[in-house]
């Protein structure tokens, strides 16, 4: 597998898609920008491009992962986490080296990215 989803974000993700059409996968990747140069993309959606995607189940949710991205993102944690405020996706990923102060862009050793101001 090149990304993990936990119990709570499987849980989470299963319930958002109750909301969308049916055959709907989870698309999660990257993105250029960001104060870091990188920032994940997750949503859903309904097309595969089978020369540039890959489809794998994972912990029972179709996901699609842009084949590009496998190498800044494998070994990827999805977590969903409840608090008072709210609750939330967190992405645990290993092959980050520096992450931007609000959390949400990122780099890795070899992949610089498109740094935006934040």
């Amino acid at each position: 597998m090149v990304i993990s989803l936990t119990d709570s974000a499987r849980l989470q993700i299963k319930e958002m898609m109750k909301e969308e059409k049916d055959n709907v996968y989870l698309r999660f990747g990257v993105k250029g920008g960001g104060c870091s140069g990188l920032s994940y993309s997750l949503g859903f959606d309904e097309e595969v491009n089978e020369d540039l995607d890959i489809v794998q189940e994972i912990n029972e949710i179709p996901v699609i992962i842009h084949k590009p991205d496998i190498p800044v993102i494998e070994g990827t944690t999805i977590d969903f986490k409840q608090n008072l405020m709210g609750g939330g996706f967190s992405i645990e990923n290993p092959n980050a080296i520096l992450s931007c102060g609000c959390g949400s862009s990122f780099r890795t050793k070899e992949t610089v990215g498109a740094p935006d101001k934040c």
